[in-house]
């Protein structure tokens, strides 16, 4: 990860600072949003990357997004977006201006998993890809995701989790770039109704 972020920051002229990038993704209570989950959007992130032919610039761009996408976890959704926004802005000091506020801006997106932006959609797209996973690595996320949320009573879960999958479900397509379609909708589309009709 740290590899990662210190290659983008260089392509776009800058000095790498991480700081405690890999400390905050090894934090005891993350059971999901962790150093795996990240390095898996990095990497899913590069092939969809590939896929649609981006420019050297924008997969730096959208790396840099993709590792402090959930730089700050506390299972406060809209707060930690916001809050990870301003930790890359705190790391990104000598990047031009304009570097800074699309990484940020990147960020900021994944509060609503929705954005006309084409480097936003591929980090979208990314995050989601779990979804679309063998059903064994699917169901150890939604194992994680669970521990993450363990304040909440079962009832209280189930009610919540099914509108979070009944949401997804409905959006057609779930994945707005045609290679994380290719790749991953089908799959996600079967693992999503098996969990919902299992809750």
């Amino acid at each position: 990860m740290r590899q990662a972020w210190s290659d983008a920051v260089r392509t776009l002229g800058g000095t790498p600072d991480p700081g405690d990038l890999e400390e905050r993704y090894a934090e005891p209570h993350r059971r999901y949003h962790n150093t795996k989950h990240v390095l898996a959007v990095v990497r899913d992130a590069a092939v969809l990357a590939e896929a649609l032919g981006l420019s050297a610039q924008e997969r730096a761009l959208l790396t840099l997004a993709a590792c402090a996408h959930d730089v700050v976890y506390d299972s406060k959704p809209g707060d930690d977006e916001r809050a990870s926004a301003a930790w890359a802005r705190s790391h990104l000091t000598d990047l031009a201006p304009e570097h800074v506020d699309r990484v940020s801006s990147l960020v900021l997106a994944t509060i609503t998993h929705s954005s006309d932006d084409e480097l936003a959609r591929a980090l979208l797209d990314a995050d989601l890809a779990i979804l679309g996973a063998p059903q064994q690595e699917y169901d150890e996320y939604r194992v994680a995701v669970r521990a993450e949320y363990a304040m909440y009573d079962d009832e209280a879960w189930r009610a919540g989790r099914a509108k979070v999958l009944s949401t997804l479900l409905s959006r057609d397509p779930l994945y707005v770039t045609k290679p994380a379609r290719e790749l991953w909708e089908s799959t996600a589309r079967a693992n999503m109704a098996r969990e919902l009709q299992a809750l």
